[in-house]
């Protein structure tokens, strides 16, 4: 009897809480709600303490060490009627070319970025996330085939990223993408996935800086973590925050505008990175020639301090490399570069006593490109006796062996490599340049 008289009071107790509630909420209905309710309802916190992530803390810690890498041009126009028609003095004008990403690897300023996002630049600069300057940048090292470059920012004061070991990259483990796709806009944009493979031969056609066209395999790493355009020279982290890659190209999905796969294939989630291995030959190159100043102290000396010295020199003339030369036409079908084609070396001249060899092509002088036979010339005239320059030549067996051109095997061609060569200048009677 107690138990049934018990249950018929919870039953009661039961259905007033149920009244109640209904006749509340028929009231906030009615009468809309209290400003307490919706505080309730509105004016949440979240716990950032307990957000769980493995990216949180690799983000936060590299995030501000990408940067963005502008790309300026200069063009000169004349006022007229087109097509080559102008009056007046002509304008130059610089204009903003393309933009990119960059790591910042070194404590020193030192900019890890694409070669191709600071090619053929008149001008780079450097934006950050932490003010808004730009700051003027120097490319002090790159490889064009690899398509990595190194800049240096006098004033960059950020915190370097540490580099990884892409070689002990698994496939599978997470990718952490930062870069600016689209520039400025999407600055910093973290993009996460996997490594999706390693190794994978990616095949270009490339023109080095000497004009140059040559087929070029690379390895590269394949991500799914988002890579548009502007991220590249950007980073690809591992979870332990250490740059593994540099991300540098993407796979288009519409037909007909594919990157890098045949025309009408598609293909969505395919970005590839340069490992970072392959990148630190480059880097330490550029660190051992580092001296605050961006140039190595001993081309310092030789083209500074002991060329000035020499200008009062009394013996007379102009000094002469010794060699006989012309300039290719369309070098650049054969493989390859542009340059001042030596014919012949005059024995015992200093391109003689230097390695200066016939066949060779001169597409250097102390860090100035030469593009045809006067280049070379214009450039030696500004030498004088006992000064000593620094020659790059491009040597190509079949040029070697053949320098009559009309016996060369253009299926032969574009074999060769490049040579830094010292040579000392003197004046020497009878010679050409």
């Amino acid at each position: 009897m107690k138990k049934r008289f018990y249950v018929g009071i919870v039953a009661v107790l039961i259905a007033v809480v149920m009244i109640g509630a209904t006749v509340i909420t028929a009231n906030a209905a009615t009468n809309g709600l209290t400003e307490k309710e919706i505080d309730a309802i509105v004016n949440t916190t979240t716990d950032q303490s307990k957000v769980e992530s493995p990216f949180l803390s690799v983000v936060n810690d590299v995030r501000n060490s990408v940067v963005g890498v502008n790309n300026y041009a200069t063009s000169t126009a004349y006022y007229g009627y087109g097509f080559g028609y102008g009056y007046g003095q002509p304008e130059t004008k610089e204009s903003l070319r393309g933009t990119g990403s960059g790591v910042v690897i070194t404590e020193y300023g030192h900019v890890l970025t694409n070669y191709h996002v600071v090619e053929g630049a008149s001008r780079v600069t450097v934006t950050t996330g932490t003010d808004d300057k730009e700051h003027e940048a120097t490319v002090v090292g790159y490889d064009a085939t690899l398509d990595i470059a190194v800049l240096e920012v006098k004033d960059l004061d950020i915190k370097p990223v540490q580099l990884g070991d892409s070689d002990a990259l698994q496939v599978g483990e997470y990718a952490i993408v930062i870069g600016n796709p689209m520039g400025e806009r999407f600055a910093r944009s973290v993009s996460i996935g996997v490594v999706s493979g390693l190794g994978r031969e990616v095949t270009d056609r490339n023109m080095d800086k000497y004009g140059r066209i040559s087929t070029v395999t690379n390895t590269m790493i394949q991500t799914d973590a988002a890579v548009n355009s502007g991220n590249s020279g950007g980073g690809m982290f591992n979870t332990l925050g250490q740059l593994q890659g540099i991300p540098s190209m993407y796979a288009l999905s519409s037909s007909g505008s594919s990157f890098f796969f045949s025309t009408g294939e598609q293909a969505d989630n395919i970005g590839l990175c340069i490992p970072i291995n392959v990148a630190k030959p480059l880097i330490t190159e550029v660190l051992k020639d580092y001296n605050n100043t961006g140039k190595s102290a001993d081309t310092r000396v030789q083209n500074g301090d002991k060329a000035e010295e020499r200008i009062d020199s009394p013996l007379f003339g102009k000094p002469r490399l010794g060699v006989t030369i012309t300039t290719l036409s369309n070098s650049s079908r054969f493989g390859l570069p542009a340059g001042a084609f030596v014919r012949a070396v005059e024995a015992g001249s200093p391109a003689d006593d230097g390695g200066v060899k016939a066949g060779d092509i001169v597409v250097e002088m102390d860090g100035t490109i030469l593009d045809s036979q006067n280049a070379l010339i214009n450039k030696l005239n500004g030498y004088h006796e006992g000064d000593q320059v620094q020659l790059k030549v491009y040597r190509d067996p079949e040029l070697t062996e053949n320098t009559n051109l009309n016996n060369v095997d253009v299926n032969k061609l574009g074999n060769g490599e490049y040579i830094d060569l010292t040579i000392t200048l003197r004046v020497v009677d009878n010679m050409n340049f």
